[in-house]
C-alpha cells in the first residue's frame, strides 16, 4: 500500500526534505510539496542584490524548476492544518499524509511596529532588497541607519553583513565621507548565540568601519513623515534612509493550528524534530530548539538543511523498514561577507 509524505513549504528545508524523500522511499509511495510562491529565492543572496552584484534573475528560479522528478508540486497557500489527522487545508482542497513535515518558514510582520514597512525597507524580502538597491543608487548622503527590530531573527549574521555590504558600497562609489551610518540593534550584541568572543569581533569589525553601534534599542514606533525611530528606552534617531530586519513570528495556520507554545514558535524533539503529534515534523524556522546556554538554536539555513535530511531519512526508514534513525545534533556553521 502506498503513503504520502506531505510537505508544507518549499524553502530550503521544505526543499530538502522533499527531494530526499522522493530519493530514499520507493517509487509507489508518494512526496507532496506544497508552495505559496511561484519562485525559489536563495536568501542568502538577498545582500548582493542589496549593492547590486546580482539580479533577481539569478538569485531565483521556477519552483518547478527546484523540484526533483517524482514530487507532486502543489501551488497555493497552507490556510488550515489539522496535526492529529495531517491534514492541510491548501486553496479550495484538503491535502492527506501519512507522514506531516512542517517547513512554512518565518512569516515578517513588520506591521506589528508602527511606521516601519512605511519608513524603511525591508533586507529581507526580494522586493526589499531590489528596492534597496534602487535607493542606494540614488542616495547621495545623509544618515543611513540598519535596523533590527526585535532581538532574535533568521540568520544572525545577515543585518551585520549588510550593514558592512553597504558600507563598502558606498566606498567604492565615491560617497562614504557623504554618509553617516548607524546600526541599531534590539539584541546585546551581534551573534550572541555564538558566544561572546565572536559577538565582540563582530562588533569590532562594525565599528572599524565606522559604523556606530547602538545595541540594546528596541524600537517602539517609526514617524515615516519626521523620519525618527522612537525606541523603548526613551531615546530616538533621525535617518535619511532606513534599513531593517522585520519582526518574525509563525505563519497564521501554524499558530491556529495549536502547535506552538509561549515562545510563538513549534517546539520539537530536539533530536528527531517531531511535533507533540506523532508523526508530525516541523523544521526550519518556524520551530523552536532550546539550547544549553538559554537561547533558542539561530533561525539558519545551515540548520534546516541539516534537520530536513535527518526527518526525511527517518521517516523513509520507519516506512521501508530500512536502516537505523538518525540524530540531529545540531551542527552548523556560517561565514560572513564583509565586502
Amino acid at each position: 500500500m502506498s503513503r504520502t509524505a506531505l510537505v508544507l513549504g518549499a524553502g530550503l528545508g521544505g526543499m530538502v526534505a522533499a527531494q530526499n524523500l522522493r530519493r530514499l522511499l520507493p517509487g509507489e509511495d508518494r512526496v507532496v510539496l506544497v508552495e505559496r510562491d511561484a519562485r525559489h529565492v536563495f536568501p542568502p543572496s538577498l545582500l548582493w542584490l542589496m549593492v547590486g552584484e546580482r539580479d533577481a534573475e539569478a538569485i531565483s528560479r521556477p519552483c518547478e524548476h527546484a523540484a526533483r522528478p517524482g514530487i507532486e508540486l502543489v501551488r497555493g497557500e497552507v490556510s488550515a492544518i489539522d496535526p492529529a489527522a495531517k491534514t492541510a487545508r491548501v486553496d479550495q482542497q484538503t491535502l492527506h499524509g501519512d507522514a506531516l513535515v512542517i517547513a512554512l518558514g518565518a512569516e515578517y510582520a513588520p506591521q506589528s511596529v508602527p511606521g516601519l514597512a512605511e519608513a524603511g525597507l525591508c533586507i529581507y524580502t526580494l522586493e526589499g532588497a531590489s528596492a534597496i538597491r534602487d535607493a542606494l543608487a540614488r542616495f547621495q548622503g545623509g544618515r543611513l541607519v540598519v535596523l533590527t527590530a526585535t532581538p532574535q531573527y533568521k540568520c544572525p549574521a545577515a543585518p551585520y553583513e549588510a550593514a558592512l555590504l553597504v558600507e563598502r558600497f558606498l566606498h567604492h562609489s565615491g560617497r562614504r565621507e557623504k554618509v553617516t551610518l548607524d546600526f541599531y540593534a534590539a539584541e546585546p550584541g551581534p551573534m550572541m548565540v555564538a558566544g561572546p568572543a565572536v559577538s565582540a569581533g563582530v562588533r569590532a569589525m562594525i565599528e572599524a568601519r565606522g559604523i556606530a553601534y547602538h545595541p540594546e534599542h528596541s524600537v517602539k514606533l517609526v514617524d515615516a513623515v519626521a523620519r525618527r525611530i522612537e525606541f523603548a528606552n526613551g531615546t530616538s534617531a533621525d535617518f535619511d534612509l532606513l534599513l531593517y530586519v522585520p519582526p518574525h513570528r509563525a505563519p497564521a495556520a501554524v499558530r491556529e493550528a495549536g502547535l506552538t507554545n509561549e515562545s510563538g514558535w513549534v517546539p520539537v524533539d530536539r533530536h528527531t524534530l517531531e511535533t507533540k503529534v506523532p508523526g508530525v515534523y516541523a523544521l526550519g524556522d518556524v520551530t523552536v530548539i532550546p539550547l544549553k546556554m538559554g537561547r533558542p538554536l539561530p533561525k539558519a539555513g545551515v540548520f534546516a538543511h541539516g534537520q530536513a535530511e535527518v526527518v526525511a531519512h527517518n521517516i523513509a526508514a520507519a516506512w521501508t523498514q530500512r536502516g537505523e534513525a538518525r540524530r540531529f545534533e545540531g551542527k552548523g556553521m556560517c561565514f560572513i561577507e564583509a565586502g
